[in-house]
């Protein structure tokens, strides 16, 4: 230890609890800001040097000659400027070089950190250090700076508060009996909890929190059940840039908040007054027995509602709405429900960020359908307007209060909420949410940063110098930390349990550990009793790419876990081109279904014809689920399995079972199908025609092994004006129309942000009234659709659970060389397989503009018929019913673009 003038006050302040500090006074629960800064920090600093365990730092790329010493300060008082003797210090720790191994779990889990030297703290009581700044100084031998940094510190609060792991009650626990208070605070130095009657007005009182040093949580408890009040936290901590600070925070676990997440809300979510009545006896519909039998709908609460006017004013775009059975928004998914449609997938309903719960603007545009005024005056309020996708976490625990009634109860939206489940599970709908776990709104000390003005620089994750990435588009978690995959898992619970989630949608699912998903897994299948279905995205980018820090969640490191991800193979196969096109690109990449080869638009190069034999290939691999084992023979006679395949400079298939593929042609990202048509069929399209390429690409959807994920409106050719990114588009480029009268195509160009560069080639399109379809069309393909979900409803064949009954089942006829690109045709054997319900089916996607007729040897002498969805009096698709097949030659004819099903009764 280097003595300081301060020396015997840093004692003394290492050898006391928090009692020794002056008690945070009353009226700092009310003090004008969200943060005062108790002592200003004179500099910042990068943190480059990384706590590897509680005693052992590494310094990637630095030097090993001079000595290395650990300045602290517990009000963030140090200034450490190369050529210069540190300054504000109240002490230093000599370090040594460590001459051992480094412990291979530490090795293991730092192993992205450049090579460096290894230094090892001595004598000194760790857990208090970390409580103040810390700075790692290399120096000469009197003592002159030559480097100086800040240091990461998730690997030693992993290691010192190893026990945190166990702590079952984060947040806030009324009780009849009193009240606790559980908030994980390791690096505080103080911290204290503010009660509030109401969610306005002043502090009713102040509670000192006490610290346990056992597991770094700070608690407190009230002789009284708080039930109904609302609650803020003051917590001192040492922040970079700004020096010891008293943050005043909600709670990370918070249940609930006042309006615009101001306080938290004290509750019980098993208490009987947050329970709609019949909660704790209904159930879900029982429809989805394996996670292949997954036929999703993917929403956004304020789109579902919002323009419905057979929905009363005050319901429009909120919870309540789902609980107007005569609405036309409900009665649609009803339908959907009844013709074999699973599950409801919500875009995020936690506590979202982005939009003001109170007085948020509604912008009424106008103008013509190629005018720049629609974008322009939305973008003018986008920041302060009703709407936002909602991947803008505040509070991962709580309901979002702009789709409550009341967003200033904090009972409201959790009742409401539930209700909204009830609803959608008495229409026979289960329902799930997307959870965007993989980043937050807001880090550091930005006022709507939970988590970082807890405990600064733990639960995000940190590039080489100490600022947090952002890969994500926003501040990048960290859930290879221990207490950020805590709270992910255990926010996944609380979900699963208090809500009834059937299941969930993790964004941008790569950038988190495989192991973490596993455990949560288990967790939520453990806490509720049932198979919970887990889905995400699996792209494999950013600071976690290939494995860099851990095996990720993603595409090509989740086989076996039986976790689904997004296909991206037969999506872009079928649309054409990739989601980040631009310029002549978006036109001239067309897809399997709008034109590639057999129909170019005025803009596609002259394409060989071996690339609509490659995709028509990639779409047969996302028929089969995408699946590594699975093989068949490829367009140039060879037969390979989807592993051998390739895709971009990796293997094709990657999963390996097909519950571990979401298969989908157009989701909330990107440009609706819709869109992408417009942009990609030759203008001489007509409207009716460009609905039946709508409904082939659906077709794609229905008849794949796997989960079968389609977006709302998807069915009734929804359109946003071309809009490839509509999260902040406000309501006007994310409408639905229940009546069935339009699709909003042409409503203006899409918001400049991400679409202005392309506003020239959008122009034309737009202006064109020719594309837009007639009410007709749109009812075609609403009806269509459901055809082809009660097609997968009908039989388990099309819901296969292994790759080893695909591979036994799923057979793909007209393939090779002289095959039919334009056709899919494909074999399905439900001969002694539970819930076939046919003996045999066959299944014919024909994208050309003309009948086809392939063959198939097995099927001569055969006795097939049309499937009865086709044959009925309500048949969505009556040319459908025009396919004919001879038994004596085997052979099938298929109608222009269109989906066909023919099956073969059970022998008796």
């Amino acid at each position: 230890m280097i003595s300081f003038p301060r020396h015997a006050a840093l004692l003394a302040f290492l050898g006391l609890s928090s009692t020794a500090h002056a008690a945070i006074p009353l009226q700092a629960c009310d003090a004008p800001g969200f943060a005062t800064t108790l002592h200003a920090a004179p500099t910042t600093l990068e943190a480059r040097a990384v706590w590897l365990d509680r005693r052992l730092i590494q310094w990637p790329g630095m030097a090993s000659a001079g000595r290395f010493r650990l300045y602290h300060s517990p009000d963030g008082a140090i200034v450490a400027r190369a050529g210069a003797k540190v300054q504000g210090a109240a002490g230093a720790f000599e370090l040594v070089r460590n001459t051992g191994a480094v412990p291979a779990a530490a090795a293991q889990r730092f192993k992205y950190v450049g090579t460096g030297p290894v230094l090892a703290v001595n004598d000194a009581d760790l857990a208090q250090l970390q409580r103040e700044q810390l700075v790692l100084v290399r120096e000469d031998l009197d003592g002159t700076v030559l480097a100086a940094t800040r240091l990461q510190a998730a690997g030693a609060l992993d290691d010192l508060y190893a026990a945190a792991q166990q702590i079952p009650d984060l947040g806030v626990t009324p009780r009849a009996s009193g009240t606790g208070f559980a908030l994980w605070a390791p690096t505080a130095q103080q911290a204290a909890v503010c009660v509030y009657d109401k969610p306005a007005g002043r502090a009713r009182a102040i509670h000192p929190l006490a610290f346990d040093a056992t597991t770094g949580a700070w608690r407190a408890r009230v002789p009284a059940d708080l039930s109904g009040r609302y609650y803020t936290y003051l917590v001192d901590v040492v922040a970079d840039g700004t020096g010891l600070v008293r943050n005043r925070v909600t709670d990370p676990y918070s249940v609930s908040l006042n309006a615009d997440s101001q306080r938290s809300y004290i509750a019980d979510l098993d208490a009987a007054k947050l329970k709609p009545a019949g909660w704790d006896t209904h159930k879900a519909p029982a429809t989805v027995k394996a996670q292949t039998d997954m036929s999703v709908y993917e929403l956004h609460v304020r789109d579902f509602s919002r323009d419905d006017t057979s929905v009363p004013l005050n319901k429009r775009g909120k919870y309540a709405a789902f609980g107007e059975t005569r609405s036309n928004g409900m009665r649609h998914l009803r339908a959907l429900a009844q013709a074999g449609l699973t599950d409801i997938h919500l875009l995020p309903v936690y506590d979202i960020a982005s939009v003001p719960e109170r007085g948020c603007a509604v912008p009424r545009p106008a103008g013509a359908p190629d005018s720049e005024r629609q974008q322009a005056l939305v973008m003018k309020t986008a920041h302060g307007d009703c709407y936002n996708w909602g991947y803008d976490p505040f509070h991962y625990n709580a309901p979002e209060g702009s789709y409550a009634s009341d967003p200033d109860d904090g009972a409201r939206r959790i009742v409401e909420l539930r209700e909204m489940v009830m609803n959608l599970h008495r229409a026979g709908l289960r329902v799930g949410m997307d959870v965007v776990y993989n980043h937050t709104f807001a880090a550091g000390q930005q006022e709507k940063s939970v988590l970082d003005r807890i405990v600064p620089g733990y639960y995000h994750r940190l590039d080489a110098n100490g600022k947090v990435a952002q890969s994500t588009c926003c501040d990048n978690t960290a859930t290879e930390n221990a207490m950020m995959g805590k709270l992910m898992i255990e926010s996944s619970v609380l979900w699963a349990r208090h809500y009834r989630m059937d299941s969930f949608r993790f964004d941008l699912m790569g950038h988190q550990p495989r192991a973490t998903m596993e455990r949560l897994q288990a967790a939520v299948n453990a806490a509720t009793g049932r198979s919970v279905q887990l889905i995400g995205e699996g792209w494999n980018f950013g600071e976690v790419e290939n494995g860099a820090r851990f095996v990720q969640a993603s595409q090509l490191s989740l086989n076996g876990s039986g976790i689904g991800t997004f296909s991206d193979r037969a999506r872009d196969a079928a649309r054409g081109g990739g989601a980040g096109d631009s310029g002549d690109a978006v036109l001239k990449q067309q897809g399997w279904i709008n034109g590639l080869v057999y129909d170019p638009n005025a803009k596609a190069d002259q394409r060989p014809r071996s690339d609509l034999l490659q995709a028509a290939d990639l779409i047969r691999l996302g028929l089969a689920g995408t699946l590594r084992s699975y093989a068949f023979v490829n367009a140039d006679g060879v037969a390979r399995t989807g592993e051998q395949m390739a895709y971009g400079g990796q293997p094709a298939g990657y999963a390996s079972a097909p519950g571990e593929t979401v298969n989908y042609v157009e989701n909330h990202d990107n440009q609706t199908l819709y869109d992408a048509n417009a942009l990609k069929l030759p203008l001489a399209t007509s409207s009716a025609d460009r609905a039946r390429v709508q409904v082939l690409g659906l077709a794609l959807t229905a008849f794949s092994q796997g989960v079968a994920y389609y977006h709302a409106g998807s069915d009734i050719l929804r359109s946003k004006s071309l809009d490839r990114n509509s999260f902040n588009s406000g309501d006007w480029f994310n409408r639905l129309d229940w009546t069935y009268k339009t699709n909003f195509f042409g409503t203006g160009l899409p918001p400049a942000p991400d679409n202005a560069k392309d506003w020239l080639l959008f122009q034309p399109l737009l202006a064109n009234p020719a594309l837009r379809p007639q009410p007709q069309d749109i009812a075609f393909t609403r009806d269509a659709f459901r055809d082809l979900l009660a097609i997968r409803a009908s039989s388990t064949l099309f819901r296969l659970r292994t790759a080893d009954e695909v591979a036994q089942r799923l057979r793909f006829f007209n393939v090779g060389p002289q095959q039919e690109p334009t056709v899919i045709a494909a074999h399905l054997d439900g001969r002694g397989y539970a819930g076939a319900g046919f003996g045999s089916i066959r299944y014919f996607i024909n994208v050309d503009k003309v009948t086809h007729v392939v063959s198939d040897e097995q099927a001569r002498g055969k006795r097939l018929r049309l499937h009865p969805v086709h044959t009925a009096a309500s048949a969505g698709d009556k040319r459908a019913g025009e396919a004919r097949f001879d038994a004596a030659s085997g052979s099938f004819s298929i109608p222009a673009r269109t989906a066909v099903v023919f099956v073969e009764e059970q022998a008796p």
